[in-house]
């Protein structure tokens, strides 16, 4: 850990803030010189404060430790290029256009990565007016079933929330192309072009 990394980038949260040395100290109940000693990197937060400065200034614990804050790389418009999280605690489904780091129920979510779906584990599209039908064989039980349809095209998602043990139906308007994504709760994600 660079103390002079740590001592800026709290510098520059805190006045990002509109926060005083005092009043940040004053927030943490400590004295406004250990502020003042972490900016100027002789020092740096015991670590019994950073769950409490890391809530002040609204950054990840980590981020405090590298002392930096990394941008993201701008990924595109293309929808279809979104990730999916899902928390495999709550279920929580988490969706995001660029890098991203994510936390649900105390873990670190990754990505989910998207595997092509074989022709037995595709969903069923059938045409109904300008919607598409959506259905599956799949057996949907409370400790195995498909959690989230989503469908990207180039310009948007549509999620759909399914419930474990109803049968899995659901319409979404025709679309010329898009990519359709799954997630099985034992399985992970799928995917499959129309």
């Amino acid at each position: 850990m660079n103390n002079h990394k740590v001592g800026e980038l709290i510098y520059h949260l805190r006045k990002e803030m509109g926060l005083t040395q005092k009043e940040l100290a004053d927030q943490m109940h400590i004295s406004d010189r250990t502020i003042s000693k972490w900016e100027r990197g002789y020092g740096s937060p015991d670590v019994t404060l950073l769950p409490h400065l890391s809530a002040l200034l609204g950054v990840n614990i980590e981020n405090i430790l590298d002392g930096e804050l990394t941008s993201n790389e701008f990924v595109g418009g293309n929808m279809k290029k979104s990730s999916y999280f899902v928390c495999p605690s709550c279920n929580n489904i988490v969706l995001a256009t660029g890098d991203i780091s994510l936390s649900c129920c105390g873990r670190k979510l990754e990505p989910l990565e998207a595997k092509k779906a074989t022709d037995d584990e595709k969903l069923t599209f059938t045409d109904s007016d300008e919607e598409w039908f959506i259905t599956s064989d799949h057996p949907m039980t409370k400790d195995h079933y498909i959690s989230f349809i989503a469908l990207a095209t180039g310009d948007q998602v549509q999620i759909m929330k399914q419930y474990p043990e109803w049968n899995l139906q659901t319409r979404i308007p025709k679309r010329k192309h898009g990519k359709l994504l799954w997630y099985d709760t034992k399985h992970g994600l799928f995917y499959q072009l129309f």
